[in-house]
């Protein structure tokens, strides 16, 4: 397990493991996500990188969202 320190700025770097493996930049911008006391980190694609990621999704993946993910009409 990788871990993180929180400095008195409240900032923290990412592991080196994990920027390469995911191919961070520096300056790369990101989406946080508060799930209870789980922070998520998302990479922003730019909407040319993201072209064409969502054309292999059936209904069956649907199953495994999270319940919290589901809007009630």
């Amino acid at each position: 397990m990788l871990k993180a320190k929180l400095s008195s700025k409240f900032q923290f770097s990412i592991p080196k493991a994990i920027r390469e493996n995911m191919a961070l930049e520096p300056s790369q911008q990101f989406v946080l996500v508060q799930r209870g006391h789980i922070i998520e980190l998302i990479p922003v694609q730019s909407l040319q990188d993201a072209r064409g990621s969502l054309a292999d999704i059936r209904n069956a993946d649907r199953k495994s969202r999270d319940r919290s993910d589901r809007s009630v009409v």
